[in-house]
């Protein structure tokens, strides 16, 4: 048999996410792993993708999106965060929020330019920048306050950086920037070419009466960041894969000569639907009061339990710290979790690249009331 050569992702396996939930089917487990809801979207979102697919809307779609689509997105972001984008020229319709990652950093990333992570971070950013060749710097953020130290991020910073990589609200720890952490973010990137990438996908659900601030509605850093957001999150369509990024015409038009050879257009019925539905503003406007519900649900059920709540500011994700519960890895402890108690989790470790092990896992609370019950019965009992 002849040596094939070895892959550029050879050290990296399945992701945690599909892990979990495929322990969680043989265990017949409850899944709160994976990110994505266990009920159903609006009728009236599905009806218009019935709609436009029997309109004949079946063919493909422009390259950078549909411009229906692409004009009420810019009407979001002017109307939540008073910022401008062009919906020909600055935005780009993509297959899901990681697609949209995923592009940006191919579009940017050569190889041994440095690009700032802020860990626990979300599982596609580290792969996708040693893809391309580029060199991952980390700030760790750690429990229970996950906070940035922007001291040391500036000490992070090289005359090799060419991007720094937000999360906001953050995905797996819940927790949101505040207005001093994007003034520290100014003060760094001020008189440099640094490029921001600003993964916003849960930006509509956020916590006690908070308001998510965005990378756009600072001049100084929307001249220089791509926006990446997902309709997944936003509407229960995960499985629909759709999503955006919104950036300068010039950062756009980079973004794009990847794009058309990535995915070149996206689902063209599920645009129109989405561009309908976004016409009633009321539709992810009390998507906040809607998940703050689940996750208030949540916290009072565990209340009593071992396990320590973590803040959540925003995402549909809970921390847990079971460090009265177990002295296990949080690997080891997710497992037993799922196979003996029957209730998937995702360890934190997973979103460190040397695995950082604090005792804590995360569990989703985008489910049914009856599978958070269930989830809290079953918890409770441990």
């Amino acid at each position: 048999m002849i040596q094939l050569p070895l892959s550029k992702l050879s050290d990296v396996g399945t992701s945690i996410f599909s892990q979990m939930t495929q322990l969680s089917n043989e265990n017949e487990a409850i899944n709160l792993s994976q990110g994505f809801p266990d009920f159903m979207p609006d009728p009236e979102l599905l009806g218009y993708v019935d709609h436009f697919i029997r309109k004949g809307f079946n063919q493909y779609a422009p390259m950078g999106g549909m411009m229906a689509l692409k004009e009420e997105i810019a009407k979001k972001i002017e109307n939540s965060h008073k910022a401008v984008y062009h919906p020909d020229l600055e935005i780009t319709i993509t297959a899901g929020g990681t697609q949209a990652i995923f592009t940006a950093i191919a579009s940017f990333i050569k190889k041994d330019d440095e690009v700032i992570v802020f860990e626990p971070a979300y599982d596609c950013y580290e792969p996708t920048v040693e893809l391309f060749g580029g060199i991952v710097r980390r700030f760790e953020m750690k429990a229970p306050e996950y906070e940035i130290d922007w001291n040391a991020v500036k000490n992070l910073v090289t005359e090799k950086t060419k991007m720094i990589i937000l999360n906001n609200p953050n995905n797996p720890s819940g927790k949101v920037l505040k207005e001093n952490d994007f003034q520290e973010l100014i003060k760094i990137v001020e008189n440099t070419s640094i490029l921001i990438l600003s993964d916003e996908v849960y930006e509509n659900i956020v916590f006690d009466g908070r308001q998510h601030i965005s990378i756009c509605a600072y001049p100084e850093l929307k001249e220089r960041s791509l926006l990446a957001a997902s309709f997944g999150k936003l509407f229960h369509v995960t499985g629909w894969k759709t999503g955006y990024c919104a950036a300068p015409e010039n950062l756009t038009a980079e973004f794009r000569k990847v794009h058309q050879f990535n995915v070149f257009s996206v689902n063209s019925p599920i645009q129109l639907a989405l561009a309908e539905y976004m016409k009633n503003p009321d539709h992810y406007n009390g998507l906040s009061a809607f998940f703050q519900e689940k996750r208030d649900f949540l916290r009072q059920g565990l209340a009593g339990t071992a396990f320590e709540l973590l803040d959540c500011e925003g995402t549909y994700f809970q921390a847990l710290k079971y460090n009265k519960l177990s002295d296990k890895s949080d690997i080891d402890f997710a497992r037993e979790l799922t196979i003996t108690h029957k209730v998937a989790s995702v360890p934190f470790s997973s979103f460190y690249k040397n695995r950082l092990n604090e005792n804590v896992i995360r569990v989703c609370f985008a489910k049914k009331q009856e599978t958070l019950e269930k989830a809290i019965e079953n918890l409770s009992k441990i």
